[in-house]
């Protein structure tokens, strides 16, 4: 599975500071753990919603639904991605 197939390249960076995130929140012990993934996913949705929204054409309001869309489904893929590599690293560090 090719991950750039279904997140655009320019935010594969996204996934990356969601992780940093996600990390600084597990290890501030501020933030219960259950939240963490719905901060991530929020934060993912608003960052990619910008991104798409700076870089994107809002002359029509198919463009702007489009645009929202778009940064919606990249925001969750994002967040996804981070919390799937989170998990990766745990399962492998663990000893069975």
């Amino acid at each position: 599975m090719n991950i750039s197939e279904y997140i655009k390249p320019e935010l594969l960076v996204l996934a990356a500071v969601l992780y940093v995130v996600g990390m600084g929140m597990k290890r501030s012990k501020t933030i219960s753990d259950r939240w963490i993934p719905y901060i991530l996913g929020g934060a993912g949705i608003l960052l990619a919603c910008l991104y798409v929204c700076a870089t994107g054409d809002l002359s029509s309001i198919s463009g702007v639904m489009m645009a929202l869309f778009t940064g919606m489904t990249q925001g969750l893929l994002c967040a996804g991605a981070s919390v799937y590599v989170n998990q990766m690293v745990k399962q492998a560090a663990k000893r069975e």
